[in-house]
């Protein structure tokens, strides 16, 4: 049998005496009008009074409220609030588990903010004024609508005069299911919250932005459904009135790892081959790919993140983009790292807008005008995976701009502003422009179908074609039927079983490596190296490679630091970043007439032969115009003309058509050419 109001407010008081009154004092003192109590110190004074507090959550706050006149405080208090943290793991309910018996008493519930409302002001207490006996009457509001009193002990009904009012700040969330919890292909399910007085706290409130991962502590209530006709509905939503509301921090990976599984993780980054070991088994189940699934594997762990003195951000986070030919196993890879990173974000480009990638602004009837956090702020700390990137329309590909290089969401729109961070690392996935890679047309990158400000923002871009060749083609067969016969997987030899390849992973990425004056000076010659090599004349020079690679170097070294478990990145770290990223920009930015890579390919989606190209269309255009004193100009006229500079007569033809669409050049009649 629970307790009665009197006992209850009785040890509250003795219950405050003898563990916060110090804490209490100080609080109010300060203006702070909240104490913070532990459920677990509160069962070790009086284990009936605990059950009290879970069984009849409202009750029992409001008997602790009332303990507080036994107390000679600093001064008076008014709209005191208690919250309740720590309680017992018998509390913790999913948010898909949650059910009508639960309402009224005291859970918790773990989740990620999807969305969350402005901060707005409630009448908690609204007083009245009888006018024909002068009486004043006390209403406590609920969370619909307001409630006046029906009639005074007068006799009198109706038509009383408001005189007063207490006001209480709110906030109003969206949860969602944290991914770990939701089972099978079962949508993640959603809990609306509140917030009151001092959970809405300005220094409290800024730590909880959508795509935060929180625990809220709370009372679970019932909010009626409005019908289109206004009337309410027979059904009912559930509510979360919080009590305490704070975030989860990162799980300490090495408390979850044996003593066995440290002893073979060590073993592993011992070796000298660890990072090939490790290699072959992310995804055992495809045939060939190395490089693949080596940077893959690097972008896992991800660098370090730098903060500079001056404020400047630098991501340690490494973006990998895969284009393939379809049947060529880039959407296994990205599946796979779905199972071995639990948590990542998946989405497609499909499926997926701009807004439903980054965030957007909606009107809902429970939050107002409110945003809602998409795959990429959700993902924050984490992974994003995106297949058929190349899918998505133009609009939204530049709504991802900043959350890629930047990290953060801007939102200003209906009156909503707010910049979320997104600190992920993206796995995109596309499909070449036709289809299918022509090995034996135009260059691979000509026919990747994304801007070039999109391209240039990934760290690693890994073309798949799918080229018949028996030899390869008799292995990739091979494996194929391995799969399929059960021969392959996490029992083949020199392969880390997926769970501890997991654990070693997350053990990995919580490094730091800082670099050595050899690896630093290492990178410093490549870079110098390779810029070395532009040649061309002024204004044509090839740019080999820009600041972003070597930033993307500097990533990818810190990640092979931290693949072999070591605070220092090495030399060899260095050189395998090296060989990473040349083999990357060999298949995408790598001119082959000139011997040098050409990083504008990716950056402007232009080379310097086609600016030279360019260049040399404008001059012939000068000369002919000035000889014939004509304005329009035979086309073929100006390609020779063109060509006798230095130009070459596929690049002329790509200017044409490029000074076409830009409106610089038109053709006023079949075979003629004018500038515009």
């Amino acid at each position: 049998m629970l307790m009665d109001s009197t006992e209850r407010i009785e040890n509250f008081a003795k219950f405050i005496q003898k563990t916060y009154f110090d804490v209490l004092s100080e609080n109010i003192r300060k203006g702070k009008n909240f104490l913070v109590i532990d459920f677990r110190k509160l069962t070790e004074f009086n284990y009936e009074l605990a059950d009290c507090l879970l069984a009849e959550p409202e009750e029992t706050l409001k008997a602790a409220e009332l303990s507080l006149e036994a107390f000679d405080l600093p001064r008076k208090v008014r709209s005191f609030q208690f919250q309740v943290n720590n309680i017992s793991d018998d509390c913790r309910r999913l948010i898909s588990s949650k059910r009508t018996a639960d309402f009224g008493k005291l859970h918790f519930f773990e989740g990620i903010i999807r969305a969350k409302g402005h901060v707005l002001s409630r009448a908690e207490i609204i007083k009245y004024e009888c006018p024909s006996c002068g009486n004043v009457l006390n209403v406590m509001q609920d969370d619909r609508k307001k409630t006046q009193p029906t009639r005074c002990g007068c006799g009198r009904k109706g038509k009383f005069r408001v005189i007063g009012e207490r006001r209480v700040d709110i906030q109003k969330l969206e949860l969602e299911e944290l991914p770990e919890n939701v089972k099978g292909t079962s949508q993640p399910q959603r809990l609306k919250a509140m917030l009151k007085k001092w959970l809405v706290d300005p220094k409290f409130e800024a730590k909880f932005n959508p795509g935060a991962k929180v625990r809220i502590t709370g009372v679970l209530q019932e909010i009626a459904i409005l019908l289109r006709n206004g009337a309410e509905s027979v059904d009912s939503d559930f509510i979360l009135d919080a009590c305490f509301i704070e975030n989860i921090e990162e799980e300490d990976v090495d408390s979850e790892i044996s003593g066995e599984e440290i002893e073979l993780i060590r073993e592993i980054a011992d070796r000298e081959d660890c990072v090939d070991v490790l290699v072959k088994s992310l995804v055992p189940s495809i045939y060939g790919h190395d490089m693949i699934k080596e940077g893959v594997l690097v972008q896992l762990v991800g660098g370090v993140r730098k903060i500079a003195k001056d404020g400047t951000v630098k991501r340690g986070d490494i973006h990998v983009l895969v284009i393939g030919d379809p049947g060529a196993g880039k959407s296994t890879i990205l599946k796979r790292v779905e199972v071995v990173i639990p948590h990542a974000r998946v989405a497609t480009g499909k499926g997926s807008s701009g807004v439903g990638l980054t965030a957007a602004v909606v009107r809902d009837e429970f939050l107002g005008w409110t945003f809602q956090a998409g795959t990429l702020v959700l993902a924050h700390k984490n992974v994003a995976i995106i297949d058929e990137f190349d899918k998505m329309t133009k609009e939204d590909r530049d709504q991802i701009h900043e959350a890629l290089e930047q990290q953060t969401v801007t939102i200003a729109k209906a009156q909503v502003q707010a910049r979320l961070s997104c600190e992920c690392a993206v796995l995109a996935g596309a499909n070449p422009k036709y289809g299918r890679f022509d090995p034996y047309g135009r260059s691979l990158a000509d026919q990747i179908d994304l801007p070039p400000t999109i391209i240039n923002r990934f760290d690693l871009i890994f073309p798949v074609t799918d080229v018949p060749k028996a030899e390869s083609d008799k292995l990739v067969a091979g494996k194929i039927l391995d799969v399929h016969t059960g021969c392959v997987g996490d029992d083949c030899e020199d392969v880390v079983e997926t769970g501890l390849l997991r654990k070693y992973l997350n053990h990995a990425k919580a490094l730091m490596p800082s670099f050595t004056k050899g690896a630093s000076d290492h990178l410093i010659k490549y870079y110098l190296k390779i810029r070395g090599k532009s040649g061309g004349e002024e204004g044509s020079r090839v740019v080999p490679i820009s600041a972003r690679q070597l930033e993307g170097l500097i990533r990818l070294s810190e990640g092979y630091a931290k693949l072999r478990l070591s605070n220092r990145v090495s030399v060899g770290d260095a050189q395998r970043a090296i060989d990473l990223m040349d083999y990357c920009l060999k298949q995408v930015a790598f001119d082959e007439e000139a011997g040098v890579f050409d990083i504008d390919k990716l950056a402007t989606g232009y080379g310097a032969s086609f600016r030279t190209a360019v260049s040399y269309v404008n001059e012939a255009f000068d000369s002919l115009e000035k000889e014939t004193g004509k304005m329009v100009l035979l086309i073929d006229d100006v390609v020779v003309a063109a060509v006798e500079k230095g130009a070459k007569e596929p690049d002329v033809k790509k200017a044409f058509e490029d000074m076409r669409r830009k409106g610089d050049i038109f053709y006023p009649k079949n075979g003629y050419v004018s500038r515009a």
